[in-house]
């Protein structure tokens, strides 16, 4: 089905790695043209605005520069993230800190100056990832969760206040997805992590490319904002599995 997306302009936060750098992939096989920004270095042949995102200034600047790259603005993206998982009663300022300036913070000031430049041109798409550890708590996850949760009240507000621009805010909810922010993670918990997902294993990163893809064309999705959409293998549907709440005591 044709999406409408050949020859928009679009911004990928978080776009060098991960489920990004597979967004960025889908939007330039549908003709987009794509700007990333990331704190990593970039491909070459696309534009790059190497930052670390969080700071106010620093993180609407770097917006503005790569808009200005592409000769104007219709899609936005913001995937970056960063996982520091410590216990809630023994959480670290540098955790806290850290998670929120990433995962938060820098949606936040990227949205508003991605926002600003959408109303001004009379429309486009906003899309934010955000996680089902929102809906299958852990221990250990409490600073990664918190940051999760708040993107979901954000991206609601983000959209009832630009729907008047014709800008359009949707929030992606992926489940386990093998990307480098789970590569870390252990065997014997990866193994029980997929026995509690109903479609038996991780997702990889271009299995969210079709549900961002609808979220972002104004030709699949003109109705449709301030929505979630959970794309997690039905891992929200499981119960806590018991070793979990061990880990908890």
């Amino acid at each position: 089905m044709e999406t409408g997306l050949a020859g928009k302009r679009a911004i990928v936060a978080g776009g060098a790695s991960g489920i990004g750098r597979s967004i960025v992939a889908a939007l330039e096989t549908e003709g987009a043209a794509v700007a990333v920004i990331d704190m990593s270095p970039g491909d070459a042949g696309i534009v790059h605005v190497q930052v670390r995102l969080g700071e106010p200034e620093t993180s609407e600047r770097a917006v503005v520069q790569a808009a200005e790259a592409l000769g104007g603005l219709d899609l936005f993206v913001y995937t970056a993230a960063v996982a520091r998982h410590e216990r809630a009663l023994r959480i670290s300022e540098p955790a806290w800190r850290e998670t929120i300036e990433s995962n938060v913070a820098g949606c936040v000031w990227t949205c508003r100056a991605a926002g600003n430049l959408l109303a001004s041109a009379g429309g486009g798409s906003i899309l934010v990832i955000g996680s089902t550890t929102l809906y299958t708590p852990a221990a250990g996850e409490a600073a990664y969760r918190a940051s999760k949760a708040a993107l979901k009240a954000f991206v609601e507000v983000l959209a009832i206040e630009l729907a008047p621009s014709s800008v359009r805010a949707n929030l992606l909810t992926p489940g386990a997805v093998e990307t480098p922010l789970t590569s870390g993670m252990s065997a014997d918990r990866r193994q029980l992590l997929v026995r509690e997902i109903p479609l038996g294993r991780q997702a990889v990163p271009a299995e969210l490319d079709a549900t961002a893809l609808l979220l972002l064309s104004d030709r699949l999705s003109p109705y449709t904002t301030g929505a979630e959409f959970v794309v997690d293998g039905g891992i929200r549907l499981r119960p806590m599995p018991p070793t979990v709440a061990e880990e908890g005591r």
